[in-house]
């Protein structure tokens, strides 16, 4: 499991560089931390499907484009 969510946060981290976002200003459109923003890109944590969404729309792409 742990692997889809290196995955997850590998897509997340790669979409924020195209779209020109720095860490904090993704937590901060996220309304998250940013030390949990870089926690999710390196995989370390689960987060919800309501929260995998709310990036999805911020990095101005489709959650299937985050997705492993």
């Amino acid at each position: 499991m742990k692997d889809i969510a290196v995955k997850f946060g590998n897509n997340v981290r790669a979409r924020r560089k195209v779209v020109g976002i720095s860490q904090d200003k993704l937590a901060l459109l996220a309304n998250i931390d940013r030390s949990y923003g870089g926690r999710i890109e390196r995989g370390e944590v689960n987060i919800t499907l309501e929260k995998a969404y709310s990036l999805a729309e911020i990095l101005e792409c489709d959650i299937k484009d985050l997705l492993p």
